[in-house]
């Protein structure tokens, strides 16, 4: 067996793709993350992840239309992930790093057709001395999960972008209506797990601002972000939204982290850690 090394960011192990150290505006979610699947079903029409895999996902030559269409076709079990994740989850062990993972950032833990691996994929980082997240718009489909989930190691995430039922499904077909989500995370916070919640993509600035105060009694963390890849990304005025966003977060009293395309209109001396530890256990 070859030598275990860890990377200099403290976190990861290298030479491992199924529990990876993920970049860009993925790495500021999350020090790790799983992939369990490939596609997803939700067919969110803002997803970026077509994008990124368009050869992967459509084949060589491939165009976004095409690997979108794929993608948003469902998910489909990621060929050789449970030995690759085995594999990589004993290297963790072996190196004493007990992080939280999250799932997911090319896929969603808990796709419309079918999340069975999801439930073994969080056994097994268990079994293995890791935390988890799942960040997800599957809303209820996660309940059956619920009793893995422990208060001082793992997270529960959803990502919101309005209330309005009729608005969600325009944008996000197959994904759980917004008091679903909603609903869950009351769930889970209920049980002692940490909850927070992804705006982003913001599409309407007055949306993301109302999910604040419809949610804040039961979300530990708001993770805020803007829209990227659609028309509103250029005509929305992303300081004032900035600004707003900030002082209400402040007057509820609710730790955020505002991602690094927002970053250019925070005021002089804004505290905007990157990390906060996503559990409720003691602080390390």
């Amino acid at each position: 067996m070859h030598p275990i090394t860890i990377n200099p960011d403290g976190a990861s192990v290298r030479g491992c793709s199924y529990i990876y150290a993920p970049a860009g505006q993925a790495g500021e979610y999350s020090p790790l993350a799983a992939n369990p699947y490939l596609g997803c079903g939700h067919k969110c029409a803002y997803c970026y992840v077509p994008r990124l895999l368009r050869v992967h996902l459509g084949g060589p030559g491939s165009t976004v239309n095409k690997a979108r269409q794929v993608f948003d076709e469902g998910a489909i079990v990621r060929p050789k992930f449970q030995s690759g994740l085995l594999k990589d989850a004993r290297k963790y062990q072996a190196a004493g790093l007990t992080g939280q993972v999250m799932l997911s950032f090319t896929t969603d833990p808990y796709p419309p057709a079918h999340h069975e691996l999801t439930r073994w994929t969080l056994q097994a980082l268990r079994d293995h001395g890791l935390g988890f997240c799942t960040l997800t718009k599957g809303g209820s489909r996660a309940l059956r999960d619920l009793d893995l989930f422990r208060p001082d190691r793992d997270a529960f995430a959803s990502t919101l972008t309005s209330l309005d039922r009729d608005f969600s499904r325009k944008w996000e077909r197959g994904a759980a209506d917004p008091e679903d989500r909603i609903s869950t995370l009351r769930k889970f916070h209920d049980r002692g797990i940490f909850t927070w919640v992804s705006l982003e993509p913001t599409i309407d600035v007055e949306a993301s601002l109302a999910i604040v105060d419809a949610t804040h009694e039961f979300v530990d963390l708001f993770k805020v972000g803007r829209v990227n890849y659609v028309g509103i990304t250029k005509t929305t005025d992303w300081q004032a939204y900035t600004l707003r966003m900030i002082e209400k977060l402040q007057r509820r009293n609710k730790r955020a982290y505002i991602k690094k395309d927002l970053q250019p209109y925070l005021p002089a001396g804004y505290f905007n850690p990157l990390r906060v530890n996503q559990h409720h256990g003691a602080a390390s």
